[in-house]
């Protein structure tokens, strides 16, 4: 790994952060409603793995594909794994959505019902995805001039 940039660096450690997260999303299913609590999931979805309905596992496999999608945009982006279409368009996309999930964090600061420690975790995870996806855009659009 030595032969890779600090930007590339960056973007793998932003894949396999989002690989793990996929996997997380997965395990919640298993894991049954006390999981989707935990992971302070929506309450439709809570409800919904309480119920046995199929709108907790499905909308986790779509959240959780679309976090593989971010690791692979990443590793396709270093060269770990081939190339992959739409490269240049995702990679803006997904700085994007982390770096705005990243944000979601704020009000916990100025409201008065306290501070949530799980959503400052989480997004202050997610918007450090969002910068490794910058810096790897940022280089990945130099190198394909």
């Amino acid at each position: 790994m030595s032969h890779f940039s600090v930007s590339s660096k960056l973007l793998i450690s932003a894949g396999v952060i989002a690989a793990a997260s996929a996997i997380w999303h997965l395990l919640c299913i298993l894991g049954g409603p006390s999981w989707f609590a935990f992971a302070r999931a929506p309450q439709q979805i809570i409800d919904s793995a309480r119920q046995g309905t199929l709108l907790a596992p499905a909308g986790t496999i779509i959240v959780a594909g679309l976090m593989f999608a971010c690791t692979a945009y990443a590793f396709s982006t270093v060269g770990i794994i081939r190339k992959i279409p739409l490269t240049k368009p995702a990679l803006m996309t997904i700085a994007t959505l982390c770096s705005l999930r990243g944000l979601i964090a704020i009000p916990t600061f100025v409201l008065p019902t306290g501070l949530d420690i799980w959503q400052i975790i989480a997004s202050s995870v997610w918007f450090y995805v969002g910068v490794c996806f910058i810096a790897g855009s940022i280089e990945y659009y130099k190198l394909a001039r």
